[in-house]
C-alpha cells in the first residue's frame, strides 16, 4: 500500500471531517479511497464506452398504465443476454419497483437502461454502472470455462 500526504484548507478539513463522520468512516483514508474510487468510475465509464461494466437498474412504474409491462417486458427480452437477475416488489396497489442486475459492454447497459427509463409511465429510473476487467478462466474442476469481473478500482 501507498502512503501519501495532502494538505488542505481548514474550512475544507473541517467539511470533510463531517462528510466523514456523517457517513460513518471510520478514518480519512477510507473516506478517501472511496471518494477516488468513485471519480475514476466515472472517468472510464465516461471515456472508456468500450469497457465492460456490472450495474443495477432501478426504476418504478405505475403497473396498470396502458401495455407499459408489455412495453419492459419486450425491452427485457430484446437485451436478454444482459440480465442476470430482476427483482419485482409491489410498493402498493398500483406502483412497483423493479431492480435488474446487468452485466456486459457498457454502451449496452448504458442503451438497455435509457430505453427503459423512456418508456411511458416508467418513473423514478437510475443506473449504477461499475466498470470492470472480464476473463475467462477453465479453472473450475469440470474442465468448463467461465467468465470472471473484477471490478477496476
Amino acid at each position: 500500500m501507498e502512503r501519501f500526504t495532502m494538505s488542505l484548507e481548514d474550512d475544507l478539513a473541517k467539511q470533510f471531517d463531517e462528510y466523514i463522520n456523517e457517513k460513518g468512516y471510520s478514518n480519512r483514508s477510507e473516506a478517501m479511497r472511496d471518494i477516488i474510487r468513485e471519480r475514476l468510475e466515472n472517468v472510464r465509464l465516461n471515456d472508456n464506452k468500450s469497457g465492460a461494466c456490472v450495474g443495477s437498474l432501478s426504476y418504478v412504474y405505475n403497473h396498470h398504465e396502458s401495455e407499459l409491462a408489455g412495453r419492459v417486458t419486450s425491452a427485457h427480452h430484446n437485451h436478454h443476454e444482459l440480465t442476470l437477475a430482476t427483482m419485482h416488489v409491489h410498493l402498493d396497489h398500483d406502483n412497483c419497483l423493479e431492480t435488474v442486475i446487468l452485466k456486459g459492454p457498457i454502451e449496452e447497459v448504458q442503451s438497455f437502461s435509457d430505453t427503459i427509463q423512456a418508456v411511458r409511465g416508467v418513473r423514478h429510473g437510475k443506473l449504477h454502472m461499475v466498470p470492470v476487467e472480464v476473463s475467462v478462466s477453465s479453472h473450475s474442476p469440470d474442465g468448463k470455462t467461465h467468465t470472471h469481473s473484477r471490478p477496476t478500482t
